[in-house]
């Protein structure tokens, strides 16, 4: 009883209270990429095939691996009084912000490419602040508490989205979404962005973590590679915008194909620039070893032979309900429910049921394993997704979208705190950013680009069995979890 009580009042502990606030600002701009900008764009007259490519915002919490070496090792000039890791967290969360006031300042109806920009740039920030707090987390405490931080996150993290989903619609609503009007969707970004003071206040009164980092590549260095990465990323995006996808949204099986294969002739192309630098002299390329490739060897040496059907699990893990969940705005508005319906609701009442369950999933790993947790969390996230198909064909009911939506969350949050805890626990504490940055890449990236394609799998198949093929795909990852469990287990 008495040990019982004794894990409880962990939650209590000021590491953990710090990482819900943490949490907060994490997860205030994510809803602000997605969902919310989904009704705006909605609104805004913008088609849903439109509307799920915005989607491919996300890609840059799916590439931030790129960068989380010099996240990880660069040293800013105000570094050495602040530290490391909170000069860098800060300077992330003035970048969100100055991205949602640019989002603010667009209208998706006459300039949708400045809202892109904008809304790019808001996840490019949000995703440096999430390979910081990452880092963070897993540098303040030891491997068996981290299922009690994930939790804390996870709460904060729902926090934020119900004041970024649910909140922002309400203000949307009250403003008034009869008609079209540009100004009350300004207004609601300018005041989401105003409440990243809670993640700037708790960087600045928080302890940086006490880890010796062993620096391999000076400064210098570190500016020359920043450079590199930025004409790379601009080599990509030039290549991709000159590639047109000749195929119609008819055929969407092979415009996925051609739109993926577009994507792997882009990355070839950024890595051609990056190789020529190399080559040329103007970076090194033991230096570039040491930043990029340790942290992979680093990795294949602990898991041997496993590593890559390990990384296979991460990039399907959270397959089903990132996939479905870019189409669920919109399934609400064309299934008949309005703005205040959906804040209420599924914006509100689902993020305390997310919060809910990922206190679950975090406790749950606690006492009984990671593996096991993991385990239950794709099972009951690919399951409600048939509550979704089931939804689809009910006929219009309040009671129907609330008993959906919590089952569904619930099941996130469960989810989504035990797959924290699992790639902690894969986390190297020498390569602590870089590591967990590239577990979530991979993540994030085979889903993102499922998702980007969803509204044009509706068009075809239409909701019902959209919802079904999603809950599909948590299958193998049940099968693999299996597997692995037996041969690469985690020790708790």
């Amino acid at each position: 009883m008495i040990k019982k009580k004794q894990n409880l009042l962990i939650f209590l502990d000021k590491k953990s209270l710090k990482m819900l606030f943490f949490g907060f600002s994490a997860g205030l701009p994510i809803l602000l990429v997605f969902s919310t900008l989904s009704v705006w764009l909605v609104k805004a007259g913008v088609s849903r095939s439109t509307v799920t490519l915005f989607s491919w915002a996300g890609f840059a919490y799916a590439f931030k691996y790129l960068w989380s070496p010099l996240v990880d090792n660069l040293k800013l000039p105000f570094s050495s009084k602040f530290g490391h890791r909170k000069s860098w967290l800060l300077l992330s969360q003035i970048m969100v912000v100055i991205s949602l006031l640019l989002t603010a300042s667009s209208d998706p109806s006459q300039t949708l490419v400045f809202t892109a920009i904008g809304i790019t740039f808001v996840a490019f920030s949000s995703a440096t602040q999430d390979i910081l707090i990452d880092a963070f987390r897993i540098e303040s405490a030891p491997q068996k508490y981290q299922g009690v931080l994930s939790s804390m996150y996870i709460a904060g993290y729902r926090i934020a989205m119900l004041t970024s989903g649910a909140g922002s619609l309400w203000l949307a609503s009250y403003l008034g979404t009869e008609t079209y009007r540009v100004e009350v969707w300004q207004i609601v970004y300018f005041t989401m962005s105003s409440l990243m003071l809670v993640g700037i206040l708790t960087t600045i009164f928080s302890l940086e973590p006490n880890i010796k980092r062993i620096k391999s590549v000076d400064d210098k260095h570190h500016i020359k590679f920043f450079i590199v990465f930025i004409i790379a990323i601009i080599g990509f995006i030039f290549l991709y915008q000159n590639i047109n996808n000749p195929f119609p949204k008819e055929q969407i099986l092979i415009k996925f194909l051609f739109a993926s294969l577009r994507i792997l002739l882009c990355f070839i192309f950024a890595g051609i620039i990056v190789a020529l630098f190399i080559f040329s002299g103007f970076i090194s390329k033991k230096d570039t070893g040491n930043l990029y490739v340790k942290p992979i060897t680093n990795f294949i040496e602990k898991y041997g032979k496993f590593a890559i059907a390990i990384l296979l699990l991460i990039g399907l893990y959270r397959i089903a309900d990132i996939v479905m969940g870019v189409v669920a705005n919109i399934f609400y508005l064309e299934k008949g429910f309005d703005i205040k319906e959906i804040a209420t609701y599924s914006k509100f009442f689902g993020v305390f049921a997310t919060i809910l369950g990922g206190f679950f999933g975090g406790f749950f790993a606690l006492r009984f394993g990671t593996m096991k947790a993991l385990f239950t969390g794709a099972l009951i996230a690919a399951a409600s997704n048939l509550l979704f198909a089931w939804l689809a064909i009910a006929p219009l009911s309040i009671k129907f979208l609330i008993a959906v939506i919590t089952a569904d969350n619930i099941s996130s949050g469960f989810a989504g705190a035990a797959f924290v805890v699992y790639l902690s626990a894969l986390t190297s504490v020498k390569f602590t950013a870089t590591q967990y940055a590239l577990f979530s890449s991979i993540m994030l990236f085979l889903p993102k680009l499922i998702a980007g394609y969803s509204g044009s799998w509706v068009d075809i198949m239409g909701y019902a069995n959209f919802f079904t093929l999603t809950a599909v795909l948590g299958i193998p990852v049940l099968l693999m979890i299996i597997w692995i469990s037996k041969v690469a287990p985690i020790k708790d």
